[in-house]
């Protein structure tokens, strides 16, 4: 069998066809191949060849072996467009090449910012001849083996003559850049099983309309006027459907993925929010609340005190037990309100007017709900679920119920008006395969325990869920806020494949330990973990997590009449740091303001506490607080292994105030080792000015949930709009971007706490976009090790430069759901 090498004409990280952006080339359509994501800056020769074609464009070269082979090298993707800029031609078509001679020479710099891709095909055009088997992997330089072409034997090159009378019709070319690549392979494409031999006529050059290659050769731009020519049986279907491509004005669309051939949750369907990533398969289950009933009136002042006071006794050492648990953080805040003073005197003094302590107790939580909403900040109002579980917890236990139990049949789809967070807690992951809420938020205390217990679960589906029957098989897709009902049997078929594939791979990533995360192709990628417990911290240690990226240590301050000392904060933080080992441990600081209010802090109203004291504001306006949480901070040992994170930073002036205070802390507490200090990039003014704090900080870590909502102008906790804030919006990802390229510049690592890091829809693109680090809810760490696992970055990073570019976040989702389906890698 007759073979010859084709040689590297680049220098760059060889990639499969299939992780190429862009359809013509990832689904083969011009032929077989591999390509290159070049790092130079010198198109060279592949072998010796003939030029015959350079496209106008100068982006595509064509070459003709020896034996006959046809290659194409493609120059990026869509370069078309560019016209030929920031590219050079060093030899013109007719020229007999050697292997390595140089062909063109480009500014790769120029290309990486305008074009959608650089990653360049070099492609067999003719497989039904040879047959290509790949030979490269990794790094190349030019002359390196890349594959090699074998001739198929039996093989002919010339098709039979064609019978029956010869057909001509003219036609101008109205494709907007002429005929490139991507309509070649659409015209090889309408011809291919035509019984019909066209050819495309241009002034003295002729293609077959069957070879891209030829037809590239014929210079054929906007405009021109070829002749086609057809012989055959469908001799006139074929003149019809060149013509018609041929006269195709419409713009051209970047062909950046293909639409996955099946796509769980789409079509017929209920759009929510997602709140908990994952997807599951199952039957509905409604979950109907009842109203508690209790005595307005009450049997003495004294009675009804004593049974207050014993209630409130009973449920907090309930929940002292509790807050030891996964979510501790969210009962613990809880557990502040119960013990808030103003609640209780104002139930005590309904007691005093003749009330039963049940009734005083609830009117005074739903007063204070009702407070919470008329606040107009959604988010706040979401904190109303914690009164409503705090008086569902203290009524029962004045009135001696036991809580329902909530026992459900395996494979159960829970759905619910909205699920209060003491209900998500007794939930059971191993019955409960996901949630689906009429209201609620993606924000809420339920979402949080949710993801934390690894339950996929959307919110916000309105009354469109009501109508659901019990019993309704259901395909759950919370990675996009999609509920399909009653699907097709091969649609809830195919959910069930793809759950079964990854529960596989989190097998394999959990047996793995806390072994270093890496993309299939050597990457480092950490997985740490979100943390605001000892007991989260001991769950994400069994989970595997190679450190905490975000320790959430507002649930020391809130809901509390005085802030917490120095001891108090440092006890915690060592038990955190004593159940990671010697992991690092990332404390973001105090972040308080806006939705989360601290009492003490005596913060004025604000017209819009969104855009007003909140974060690092708040602590550098009271350096008493600063200072007391990093002396707690500093006191953690080994010294070093905390590292903190200043949290809603808008300029360069807020990191130096606080890495000064930790300096003055450390020279007065005689700490010699060095504390990282780094920043939680949530605003569009710190994603823009990344390089500047990079060159200062130790590292940057992007919370995606306020850095959507600010840069949308959308609250994340308003219904109205909740639907629309997406952090795959093409505006933030090109914040994520610019956050990147700006820390690469000082060679400062990136991660990303905020809901993204867990989306496995968004994890392709954050590694593709250069992020270090993702940091995610205990219960998705191995899902999430695992999914990296099977990643390659060079795909990524291409895939992720398309995702730029596209309108919507709904296009961004959709393509991201074939790519992590396989359809692209």
């Amino acid at each position: 069998m007759e073979a010859f090498t084709v040689m590297a004409p680049l220098a760059g990280w060889v990639t499969a066809l299939t992780d190429v952006p862009d359809a013509v080339f990832a689904q083969r359509l011009l032929g077989d191949g591999l390509a290159i994501d070049p790092t130079g800056d010198t198109l060279h020769a592949p072998c010796d060849a003939t030029i015959v074609s350079i496209h106008a464009g100068r982006h595509a070269i064509a070459l003709r072996t020896g034996i006959g082979a046809e290659l194409l090298i493609h120059l990026g993707i869509d370069t078309v467009a560019l016209g030929g800029a920031g590219i050079t031609p060093l030899v013109a078509a007719g020229a007999s090449v050697r292997s390595g001679n140089p062909l063109l020479r480009f500014d790769l710099d120029a290309l990486v910012q305008q074009a959608r891709a650089v990653v360049t095909p070099i492609i067999m055009t003719d497989p039904e001849r040879f047959v290509v088997t790949p030979i490269a992997q990794g790094l190349v330089q030019p002359g390196d083996p890349l594959f090699r072409i074998m001739v198929i034997e039996g093989t002919q090159r010339d098709a039979p003559a064609a019978e029956g009378a010869l057909m001509r019709r003219t036609a101008r070319v109205a494709l907007d850049h002429g005929i490139h690549a991507r309509p070649a392979a659409r015209l090889a494409a309408a011809v291919r099983g035509l019984s019909a031999q066209v050819t495309l006529i241009h002034g003295q050059r002729r293609a077959a309309a069957s070879s891209p290659i030829a037809m590239l050769s014929l210079g054929a731009a906007h405009g021109t006027e070829l002749m086609i020519e057809a012989q055959g049986a469908d001799a006139a279907a074929a003149l019809d459907a060149v013509a018609r491509i041929l006269a195709d004005d419409r713009p051209e669309a970047p062909a950046a993925v293909r639409t996955p051939t099946v796509a769980v949750a789409e079509g017929p369907g209920l759009r929510g929010v997602a709140a908990a990533p994952g997807l599951a398969v199952g039957r509905a289950v409604w979950l109907r609340s009842q109203e508690i009933v209790v005595p307005e009136t009450g049997a003495s002042v004294a009675a009804e005190t004593m049974l207050l006071n014993d209630a409130l006794t009973r449920v907090g050492a309930d929940m002292t037990a509790a807050a030891a648990g996964i979510g501790g953080d969210v009962i613990a805040a809880q557990q502040a309100l119960l013990d808030d003073p103003a609640l209780i005197d104002a139930a005590r003094a309904q007691i005093a007017d003749g009330r039963s302590a049940a009734f005083a107790y609830r009117s005074v939580l739903r007063a204070q709900a009702a407070t919470l909403a008329e606040t107009g900040d959604a988010r706040i109002a979401e904190r109303g679920e914690d009164l409503r579980d705090l008086e569902g917890r203290v009524l029962r236990a004045l009135l001696g119920e036991e809580a329902a139990g909530l026992a459900f049949a395996p494979g159960t789809i829970l759905l619910a008006h909205e699920l209060l967070p003491s209900q998500v807690a007794a939930l059971d992951p191993a019955v409960v395969a996901g949630i689906a809420l009429v209201a609620g938020g993606p924000t809420s205390h339920a979402s949080i325990l949710a993801a934390g217990l690894g339950v996929p679960m959307a919110v916000a589906f309105g009354p469109a869920l009501t109508t659901v029957a019990e019993g309704a098989n259901l395909v759950l897709d919370a990675d996009r806020g999609m509920l399909d009902v009653d699907p097709p049997m091969e649609r809830m078929a195919a959910a069930t494949t793809r759950i079964a594939a990854r529960q596989a791979t989190e097998a394999a990533a959990r047996a793995q330990g806390d072994a270093p995360c890496h993309t299939a192709d050597g990457t480092r990628i950490e997985i740490f973990a979100n943390l605001g417990s000892i007991a989260d911290a001991r769950a994400a240690a069994d989970e595997g997590a190679e450190g905490c990226g975000l320790l959430r240590t507002e649930f020391l301050f809130l809901e509390r009449t005085e802030p917490p000392s120095t001891e108090q904060q440092a006890a915690d933080y060592q038990g955190i740091a004593d159940a990671l080992g010697d992991k690092p441990l990332i404390v973001r600081l105090l972040d308080v303001g806006g939705d989360k209010p601290a009492p003490y802090l005596a913060i004025a109203p604000e017209e819009n506490p969104a855009l007003g004291l909140r974060g690092i504001r708040v602590a550098l306006a009271r350096p008493d607080i600063l200072d007391a949480q990093l002396r707690a901070i500093l006191a953690v040992k080994p010294a070093g292994q905390c590292r903190i994170m200043v949290p809603m930073v808008a300029s360069v002036a807020e990191l130096d105030a606080v890495i000064a205070a930790v300096e003055r802390l450390r020279d007065e507490l005689g700490i010699a080792t060095p504390v990282a200090v780094g920043v939680m990039v949530e605003t569009p003014a710190a994603a823009m000015t990344a390089d500047l704090l990079a060159e200062r900080a130790a590292f940057l870590s992007i919370g995606t949930n306020d850095l959507t909502q600010y840069t949308l102008a959308m609250d994340r906790g308003n219904a109205a709009v909740a639907a629309g804030v997406d952090g795959l919006h093409p505006a933030v990802l090109r914040l994520i971007a610019a956050t990147c390229d700006g820390a690469r510049r000082h060679g400062t690592p990136v991660g990303v706490c905020g809901g993204l890091a867990a989306d496995p829809l968004a994890v392709p693109i954050l590694i593709g976009l250069g992020v270090d680090e993702l940091s995610v809810p205990p219960a998705r760490i191995v899902a999430t090790k695992a999914q990296v696992a099977t990643l390659s970055q060079r795909a990524c990073a291409a895939f992720a430069r398309t995702m730029l570019a596209c309108e919507t976040a709904a296009a961004v989702r959709t393509a991201a759901a074939a790519f992590v389906q396989g359809e692209l890698a």
